[in-house]
């Protein structure tokens, strides 16, 4: 890399909600691999099984020092 390059960076976290308040973090890809049934994540609280591709968001970090939601 050459002195005085930038380089942008991207952090993004990708979040499962539950409707019991617990929130399960996975990879990019996790709803892409696998058969539908063993993509399903069981929710430790409550035992709710949810779909990342379902209800999966998006959170980014800003500059500025804190997460926004990026999608939905």
């Amino acid at each position: 890399m050459a002195r005085g390059s930038k380089v942008s960076l991207i952090f993004r976290m990708r979040l499962v909600p539950c409707s019991c308040g617990t929130t399960f973090a996975v990879s990019e890809n996790y709803g892409r691999q696998g058969t539908a049934w063993g993509r399903y994540l069981k929710c430790p609280n409550c035992g709710k099984h949810h779909d990342p591709k379902n209800r999966l968001l998006q959170l980014g970090f800003q500059r500025d020092g804190y997460w926004k939601v990026d999608g939905c």
